[in-house]
């Protein structure tokens, strides 16, 4: 989850526009929830699109209208049906964007790992696990530039398959200290970072063409 802060707001033709204070990672498509700018701005949306410049309202056809000669960074502009409101600076205000993505399951994962877990830490480990699994997935594919994938519905199954393995080597990382290391019987290091197998299935550091 990530809070900006809005600096300034602005409602017209049914179209809302705040702007930031810092850059953000949010992408057209993606719910964002804003607070404390008031009463007509406040709620849930979907993100219609990041303008660069000043919004101008809409022409006939419902087009969005911009001032090319007036850039501002950093705005969010969402449908809002609501009288007009002229761009004034906001004292307070929070947009909140929240990645909350559950491509598979804590079911999904056990029955890759192909085990009946029974006790509650592992049960609460692997929760753990497959929310880790899923946002990492995501994000990944996110700054590949998959930017339509939906947080609820897995794009693919190699999409599904790469997620899972992700979460299963995360619950097979968990150790437990028995005895003092020596160098007889030492066992295979374990693997860090991501194995070249699951970045094919996740579709990244693969260059996006239009």
């Amino acid at each position: 989850m990530a809070v900006y802060t809005v600096t300034f707001k602005q409602l017209l033709d049914n179209y809302a526009v705040l702007t930031l204070l810092t850059d953000s990672d949010i992408e057209v498509g993606q719910s964002i929830t804003v607070a404390s700018v008031d009463a007509t701005f406040n709620g849930t949306y979907t993100v219609y699109a990041l303008p660069q410049y000043l919004y101008t309202g809409t022409d006939t056809e419902g087009n969005l209208l911009f001032d090319g000669q007036v850039p501002i960074a950093n705005q969010v502009l969402f449908a809002k049906t609501a009288s007009d409101v002229n761009r004034i600076a906001t004292a307070t205000g929070t947009l909140t964007w929240t990645v909350s993505c559950t491509w598979v399951t804590t079911a999904m994962i056990e029955s890759y790992l192909g085990l009946t877990l029974t006790g509650t830490d592992d049960a609460t480990l692997l929760t753990r696990c497959a929310a880790a699994a899923n946002a990492f997935a995501y994000r990944r594919r996110l700054e590949a530039g998959y930017l339509s994938d939906s947080q609820t519905t897995v794009p693919s199954g190699d999409v599904l398959l790469g997620t899972i393995m992700i979460g299963a080597a995360y619950f097979r990382q968990r150790g437990s200290y028995n005895n003092l290391a020596s160098f007889d019987g030492m066992g295979t290091p374990p693997a860090n970072g991501i194995t070249p197998m699951v970045m094919q299935l996740l579709g990244i550091n693969r260059p996006q063409v239009a």
